[in-house]
């Protein structure tokens, strides 16, 4: 920390010595591109205002390194609180500015932005449903959450979503929060199972577990996210299980998340399952096709670039990913676009994310045999055994879907894998599960568990 005296500094001796320490932290490129064309505008009642050149650059640091820039200015200057952007494409070298000295003014109003996260329930206010983008991968959650928010505590309680890393969940389960809160009388608040269990070991170690109890318990609203990371922790899980009682018996609604289902989280006690299965279990898988160019469109044109259809179309053949790992790319060339102010050509775009282009990992025959045979309880011989049972065939037809859906293996040898097979036998099989997929929900959800196991 400095150890100048603050109020003998000026607005940009501070905001040179961040600059400094935050290039120190961050790739050269990353630094020129979001940080160089920044300085501080303002310093009124503990709070900086950094002007940024575009609204795309505003909301990429709002997201990513408002933390880190806030932790910075106040190693240099511990009073201040907070931080917010405003865009100024060039800076100005006004002399009173430029001097003006790090006194807050004290009579200011603080002029709270409305993308601050609010700390008495921890929503971030920019997952709403309004930007929450559609798709037929996770248009199932969509609908259980919005009947959720048409009666709280009594549609769906608890709601319980889950999916892989970066398919939505948080967006969705806060947009649920930010309805609520700002459309009902009620108290919402949203944590992670981490934050939840380090509470609960603090009130432990501090002799509070009653003043624990009765916080959590005063909400209308509880969403936790994460849940996975609640496995083996046997005290925090009963903690758990009693708060799920109290609110659900006073009809307040419950919202979770996890990586998988709720079934498949190792360590997690079967009194919580069954908890949770008491009201609506929905996943979101990874987006199909129709779903990525959706949001890719949506994406682009959030950061002010329209992208071409052949561009779009490349994109979404291209990044087989989360949403989240398409939202990069996307940033990606939005800002690129923005720096060269002026469209980019489809080649350009390919050699901008030749590298988030992911090859599929290679895989198994055998050890998705064996996780499909575990699925459903039966020995991983039979799936390749010439049998017609019926709870044999099943999982043989969903394995060669499996195959090859998500791994693009050739039929032949899927069939030589299985059991020596015809490869017309296992494009029957792909057609039949594929076909059984567009009106099974049942199935789906079953080969969205699997793929998560695998």
């Amino acid at each position: 920390m400095s150890t100048s005296n603050p109020d003998d500094r000026t607005l940009s001796d501070l905001w040179e010595a961040v600059l400094l320490s935050i290039e120190s932290d961050v790739p050269p490129a990353t630094y020129k591109t979001w940080f160089k064309d920044t300085f501080i505008t303002s310093f009124k009642n503990n709070e900086v205002s950094v002007a940024v050149p575009s609204e795309f650059v505003r909301s990429w640091l709002d997201e990513k390194y408002r933390t880190m820039m806030l932790k910075k200015l106040r190693d240099e200057h511990p009073s201040i609180r907070s931080v917010q952007f405003s865009i100024s494409r060039k800076r100005t070298p006004r002399q009173s500015t430029a001097r003006q000295k790090l006194v807050p003014e004290k009579n200011a109003n603080l002029q709270l932005q409305n993308y601050y996260i609010d700390r008495k329930n921890n929503l971030n206010p920019r997952y709403t449903f309004e930007s929450f983008v559609i798709g037929p991968f996770n248009e199932l959650a969509h609908a259980a959450a919005q009947a959720v928010i048409k009666n709280p505590g009594t549609s769906y309680n608890p709601l319980f979503i889950y999916g892989k890393t970066g398919h939505g969940k948080t967006h969705l389960i806060q947009s649920v929060g930010n309805f609520i809160k700002d459309n009902y009388e009620l108290t919402v608040y949203y944590l992670t199972s981490e934050k939840f269990t380090v509470d609960y070991i603090n009130a432990v170690k501090t002799q509070s577990v009653n003043a624990f109890k009765e916080k959590y318990r005063r909400y209308d609203v509880l969403i936790m996210d994460d849940i996975q990371f609640m496995a083996n922790k046997e005290k925090t899980q009963e903690e758990l299980f009693h708060l799920f009682n109290y609110l659900y018996d006073n009809n307040k609604q419950i919202v979770f998340s996890s990586d998988m289902h709720p079934n498949y989280v190792t360590g997690l006690e079967d009194r919580l399952r069954s908890r949770f299965s008491a009201g609506m279990i929905v996943d979101i898988p990874s987006p199909d096709h129709e779903s990525r160019v959706a949001l890719l469109q949506a994406k682009s044109l959030g950061g002010g670039v329209r992208l071409e259809k052949d561009i779009i179309d490349f994109l979404a053949k291209a990044i087989e990913g989360n949403v989240r790992e398409l939202e990069g790319v996307v940033n990606s060339v939005v800002v690129q676009t923005q720096l060269k102010d002026r469209p980019l050509s489809l080649n350009e775009v390919k050699n901008l994310v030749r590298n988030s282009i992911k090859t599929k990992k290679s895989v198994s025959v055998e050890n998705i045999i064996q996780v499909v045979a575990d699925y459903f309880g039966i020995e991983p011989e039979l799936i390749l055994k010439k049998t017609r049972r019926k709870e044999v065939v099943r999982p043989r037809q969903i394995t060669m879907y499996i195959l090859r859906e998500d791994y693009s293996i050739a039929y032949p040898t899927i069939g030589q894998k299985m059991g020596g097979r015809d490869h017309t036998t296992v494009i029957h099989s792909y057609e039949k599960i594929k076909n059984e997929l567009k009106t099974d929900s049942e199935l789906t959800q079953q080969i969205a568990q699997l793929r998560t196991m695998i």
